[in-house]
């Protein structure tokens, strides 16, 4: 599968008909929300777990020296927290343009925090898409990290903003925190 999405993702139809859709996001999408939606809530999705296992070549690094953005990957058991959007259709083009680098949309139930739950979807870049990086240690998972830097800024921006908004959700990661950790140590050595 090639790096770019867009027209696969123009072709789910899970949702066509509906007026509202609950979107779940899970990096990015947790701190910046660059799109109108009509709800914001806590919520997780289950036998999923976060991993910086994504190349990004579009927003947080280039062709030749891709940065590191997070996927979702399956785990039985886990549970994997972030912030459901509830969107209007109309907002799929802005979405599939912004998460095209080898993310498709795939329909899941979302739990929300207060324990109800509704169908929703979530862009997910599988190991099958031409950007993806796979497993890494989380050192150098940092050290890539800490190189890189794209159109929307460098890469290190991305993974601390998203360990701040899993701290103010309340909801550690410890992927996450432990590339925060090797990243600061990186960068103040």
């Amino acid at each position: 599968m090639s790096h770019n999405t867009i027209a696969l993702n123009r072709r789910m139809d899970k949702f066509d008909g509906h007026h509202r859709v609950w979107l779940f996001g899970y990096g990015s999408l947790i701190f910046k929300a660059d799109f109108p939606y009509l709800e914001r809530r806590p919520a997780a999705i289950r036998g999923w777990t976060r991993r910086f296992w994504q190349g990004s070549h579009d927003h947080r690094g280039t062709e030749t020296a891709p940065g590191r953005v997070v996927t979702l990957v399956p785990e039985d058991g886990a549970l994997c927290h972030g912030m459901a959007y509830l969107v209007t259709p109309e907002e799929f083009a802005h979405l599939d343009h912004r998460e095209k680098n080898g993310y498709l949309r795939l329909a899941t139930d979302i739990a929300f925090d207060d324990g109800s739950s509704a169908l929703g979807l979530v862009y997910i870049a599988t190991h099958e898409n031409g950007a993806f990086l796979g497993p890494a240690s989380e050192l150098d998972i940092a050290r890539q990290i800490a190189a890189a830097h794209g159109p929307s800024g460098p890469n290190s921006e991305y993974l601390l903003e998203l360990a701040h908004a899993l701290r103010a959700l309340g909801k550690p990661d410890p992927h996450v925190f432990e590339i925060e950790r090797h990243l600061t140590r990186l960068t103040t050595d």
